[in-house]
């Protein structure tokens, strides 16, 4: 839980150092809300499913507004849905809150001594553009979305898989697409990296790692995402299948290797198809047409 926390690092952006820290204490704040939110409320399956779409909902329209640069809304549809799969516990609501807050402050100290030793030159804040978007024009998306990953997760519930949270997990990751061929694109990049990361988490189950040797893998395949996520999804998922695999499963794997392998690429994939359908449905070409047509009528003045 610790480090799915301090995965708040990933949002760290190449500006100065007041922007830095400020954008890292928001993220790490909005990803602790809706950890909280999702482990509150882990208790029904309908009542998970909802919040889980309606925290989708609010962190796209969110981070769609302030132009959040990549990974955008990912990582916090992420965590909202781990946190709304794990086992609910009452009394340990407070430790898992605070475990995963200590990850982030840890993240938030680190980048910030980074920022100090390393990074004191940066680029300036990136200015916004001109014509901001409208909280109107953004929220059809974002309600389509929400729907879909919080459908995706109860469904998931329904078939009684074995960690249900992946299913929304990678219907969101496809439904990031910012076109339709994009979308399709992502799917079929994010299937094929997974088959191959799904080999590679296989073959480091499979070996005797303790656990300080398991944050050594942690560490290694970090790096590899970092590196590679800017230059080819495809690429970046071998690495990023592992590594959510490690993070959410390490501690607690009740599956042996083969088994795991075939579970998750089946949530992955039944994910990936319906975000491909929510891809579809978000840029369909009568539907873009209308609301283009809506936002014309109310905002003439825009259109100038």
């Amino acid at each position: 839980m610790a480090s799915i926390g301090a995965m708040v690092v990933l949002y760290m952006p190449h500006t100065s150092i007041p922007h830095r820290m400020v954008t890292l204490a928001v993220c790490s704040l909005g990803l602790t809300v809706c950890f909280a939110l999702g482990v509150s409320t882990s208790f029904n399956p309908y009542v998970s499913a909802t919040i889980l779409g309606l925290t989708t909902a609010l962190v796209t329209l969110i981070t769609r507004f302030y132009a959040l640069p990549p990974p955008g809304s990912f990582f916090f549809i992420l965590v909202a849905a781990v946190a709304g799969t794990l086992p609910f516990n009452q009394s340990l609501i407070p430790t898992h809150v605070g475990l995963f807050v200590l990850g982030g402050i840890q993240s938030c100290l680190l980048a910030f001594l980074y920022s100090l030793l390393v990074a004191r030159k940066a680029a300036p804040v990136p200015e916004r553009p001109a014509r901001e978007p409208r909280l109107e024009w953004l929220l059809p998306d974002a309600i389509v979305i929400g729907l879909f990953v919080g459908g995706s997760l109860l469904l998931a519930q329904f078939l009684n898989l074995h960690n249900p949270y992946w299913v929304p997990v990678s219907c969101a990751a496809i439904l990031q697409g910012a076109t339709f061929r994009a979308v399709w694109r992502r799917k079929i990049h994010r299937i094929i990296g997974t088959a191959i990361g799904m080999g590679l988490a296989w073959i480091i189950f499979s070996l005797p790692f303790n656990s300080w040797e398991l944050v050594g893998v942690i560490m290694a395949l970090n790096f590899m995402v970092e590196l590679l996520v800017v230059r080819n999804y495809g690429l970046a998922v071998i690495f990023i299948t592992p590594l959510t695999v490690l993070l959410a499963e390490a501690s607690t794997v009740a599956l042996a290797p083969d088994q795991l392998v075939r579970a998750r690429m089946f949530d992955i994939v039944l994910g990936s198809f319906i975000g491909f359908i929510g891809g579809g449905i978000l840029h369909h070409p009568e539907i873009l047409a209308h609301f283009e047509a809506r936002n014309a009528r109310v905002y003439p003045q825009e259109k100038q």
